[in-house]
């Protein structure tokens, strides 16, 4: 019996350490120029909503295991929440190599995110970002109002959960 104890314990310390809540929160998304996969400028102030719905950001890496379980598991749900919340999401890759490489990554996943390049991580870093998956909701308001790093399965049903709560 202690040692269940003991294992249930260190299953919820790995859970909460996993989904860290990272960043200063409730502040205004960073205006800074990215890339688009066609080599066109997008500013990221652009990621505020214009219709008052939130925002799912998620940086990524082609190497990063987690980054594509996070987007693949979100992929199959995305249909439903775009629906249910009118939410967008963006997918913003931090790969700084074979960045040609990641529109047809993308593709070949049949994610259907915008997906933009941040190739020097400049964004990634002014938004809090230290390791991928790095995952931030911004509000109907512009703020960021949730963030995270890491991924595990089921993960999703808490950013549903608070993509709920900034969609009314």
């Amino acid at each position: 019996m202690k040692k269940f104890k003991f294992l249930s314990l260190i299953a919820i310390a790995v859970a909460l350490l996993s989904f860290t809540i990272v960043g200063e929160l409730n502040k205004d998304v960073p205006s800074m120029d990215i890339k688009t996969l066609d080599g066109s400028t997008f500013n990221t102030s652009q990621l505020k909503s214009k219709y008052g719905k939130p925002v799912f950001v998620s940086f990524w890496a082609q190497w990063c295991t987690n980054c594509i379980k996070e987007l693949n598991a979100i992929s199959e749900v995305y249909p439903d929440w775009e629906e249910e919340t009118g939410v967008k999401i963006y997918a913003i890759s931090i790969d700084s190599r074979n960045q040609e490489q990641v529109g047809p990554f993308a593709a070949k996943k049949g994610w259907e995110y915008e997906v933009l390049l941040d190739s020097n991580s400049d964004f990634f870093r002014a938004v809090g970002g230290t390791n991928p998956p790095y995952s931030f909701i911004i509000d109907g308001n512009g703020k960021i109002v949730w963030a995270h790093t890491g991924y595990h399965e089921g993960d999703e049903d808490v950013v549903k959960s608070v993509l709920d709560k900034y969609s009314k």
